[in-house]
């Protein structure tokens, strides 16, 4: 790729991807926050995949069969064009989180609740989940956290990116079975509840000073 670059009137610099297989590698940025692109080399055929994340949030992902392509991808990424700049070229695409993440915190945190709302919505046989995200989006504390479902239990993150910094998080109740309030996702209940309601008021009630809303990043560190 480097070569390539230089052929093309480019600078480009190369890492080790951080997974160190020899069939990746990872085209460093110097923008802060923003990881290296991330490069899979295809074992059957000549094919490359990209993906490109900053803070947490992947913002695009492609696959082409031309290493030159790979090298403009490398080069926009490494300079910190935007999603509007990098879009532009045809293999690669993004996402509506993406794009909200470029418009900052508040409005992954507002999308990631309407993805809730529609996730309940599509579930009507599962009555206890709609009414443990309509419970909780009501709730001033846990409606400003970043809001995510793993097998159908509520997280509630202080930061927008993955890995998330977990403040608390609800199993809704299903066959018979409570509501179940947690610190993260599958990890021992700290109580249960009849209702929904309660569930947040005691997930609320668990929540340290001054947390939220939340902000860009991950849990690995600040950025």
């Amino acid at each position: 790729m480097e070569q390539l670059a230089a052929q093309l009137g480019f600078g480009l610099t190369v890492v080790a991807h951080e997974g160190g297989s020899p069939v990746t590698a990872a085209i460093a940025s110097s923008v802060p926050g923003r990881k290296p692109l991330s490069i899979y080399i295809g074992a059957d055929s000549r094919f490359f995949s990209l993906s490109g994340w900053d803070q947490g949030i992947e913002l695009v992902t492609g696959a082409t069969p031309d290493l030159a392509d790979v090298v403009r991808a490398g080069v926009a990424w490494g300079q910190g064009r935007g999603l509007r700049e990098l879009v532009l070229l045809p293999f690669l695409h993004t996402s509506e989180r993406a794009e909200a993440h470029g418009r900052g915190p508040a409005a992954v945190v507002e999308l990631q609740w309407r993805k809730m709302q529609e996730q309940a919505d599509e579930a009507p046989e599962f009555p206890g989940f709609g009414l443990l995200v309509e419970a909780a989006h009501a709730d001033p504390r846990l409606r400003q956290l970043y809001v995510y479902s793993s097998h159908w239990t509520l997280g509630f993150s202080s930061c927008t990116g993955f890995p998330f910094r977990n403040e608390a998080a609800i199993v809704p109740a299903h066959n018979g079975r409570p509501y179940r309030v947690m610190r993260h996702p599958h990890s021992n209940a700290i109580g249960e509840t009849a209702t929904a309601e309660e569930a947040v008021a005691l997930a609320v009630s668990q929540l340290a000073t001054g947390v939220g809303p939340a902000v860009a990043g991950t849990a690995e560190r600040d950025e």
